[in-house]
């Protein structure tokens, strides 16, 4: 069960609602959003009682939430969550395409990538300064350096920035650095000491589902965050790791319908992580939009060939280009733009 408070509740009247519950022999999770306060009561919800909760002062309503996964579920929250980003609304009627390198790799790469990234359409701007590698040998990113080419490239045209946080360790030095959406890669996806470091700051996060993650597990992970008080949070499907060898990985475009009836937040597709291959990319982002995601994660190089990771499967900005004005037909058949 979850008490959702008054936007405008006090610390006295939460802290009233937490005594109440205690009394009612629970324990009560107090979360604290920018917009909102949520309260998990954990224990014997049978012995709760929802009218006398709701009639505390600064409680907008009482739910009754029988999943693990409280803050995230659908039923805490009416209305689909939009995430801003800056003056970008990630989820509702517009879908945003985030596109740029995989990884950051020199000031000139990244201009041009900033400048391909802006003429196409995108309102975001996506690239690694820190490269999670199969192979301890293989290119492993710029580091600190690279989060200051890819906010300086990025700011000449007004792009927010997205890069990935592997390392608690890093998390202030990400802030400090104005990165405008932390993304949890796959691999850490059930990295839990990272997740409840997110969870404390308000700072918008892209959740990448795990190689072999379940949507339960998945949505657990994204509950570690919200509990933490950031519920800006957005789901990405990047395709789950099958016996199939034809292509990277397998896109789990179910996923999709899936999560828009078990949560209330936003969800993107990552089409280049999934294919693996630049000519598979324009496929599985028209199947995406077509399915109902509130936008697109894709990887675009000025010269990819060029590029010093995942070349296969990076779009030129003229591809790019091509794949928006697509990508707008089919929003416009939804009731939706791009």
């Amino acid at each position: 069960m979850i008490i959702i408070m008054q936007s405008h509740a006090s610390d006295e009247q939460v802290h009233g609602v937490e005594e109440r519950l205690a009394a009612m022999g629970l324990r009560p999770h107090v979360s604290r959003g920018i917009e909102r306060t949520v309260i998990g009561a954990i224990g014997d919800e049978r012995v709760v009682d929802e009218e006398a909760l709701e009639a505390l002062p600064g409680v907008e309503r009482v739910v009754r939430v029988m999943k693990p996964y409280k803050i995230v579920a659908r039923e805490s929250h009416d209305r689909d969550t939009v995430v801003q980003v800056g003056d970008v609304a990630i989820g509702g009627r517009t879908i945003q395409v985030i596109a740029g390198p995989c990884s950051v790799e020199t000031p000139e790469q990244m201009a041009a990538a900033a400048a391909g990234v802006a003429a196409a359409g995108c309102r975001l701007m996506r690239g690694g300064a820190f490269k999670p590698r199969t192979s301890p040998y293989a290119f492993q990113g710029v580091g600190v350096e690279g989060l200051e080419m890819m906010r300086e490239a990025a700011r000449l045209h007004g792009l927010p920035i997205v890069t990935e946080l592997m390392d608690v360790r890093l998390l202030d030095t990400f802030l400090e650095h104005g990165v405008d959406v932390i993304q949890i890669g796959t691999r850490n996806m059930q990295n839990f000491d990272l997740l409840k470091a997110v969870g404390r700051t308000h700072t918008p996060v892209i959740l990448k589902r795990g190689l072999s993650a379940t949507v339960a597990e998945w949505l657990m992970a994204a509950e570690y965050i919200a509990a933490g008080g950031n519920h800006n949070i957005i789901f990405c499907e990047r395709g789950v790791r099958t016996f199939e060898n034809a292509y990277r990985n397998m896109l789990d475009v179910t996923a999709i319908p899936v999560l828009k009836r078990e949560t209330h937040l936003p969800v993107i597709i990552d089409p280049s992580h999934a294919g693996g291959k630049a000519w598979m990319v324009p496929a599985l982002a028209r199947a995406a939009i077509a399915a109902g995601a509130d936008g697109l994660l894709v990887e675009m190089h000025p010269t990819p060939a060029q590029a010093w990771s995942d070349a296969d499967q990076a779009l030129s900005p003229e591809e790019l280009r091509d794949l928006m004005a697509e990508l707008r037909g089919i929003a416009r058949v939804l009731g939706r733009e791009i």
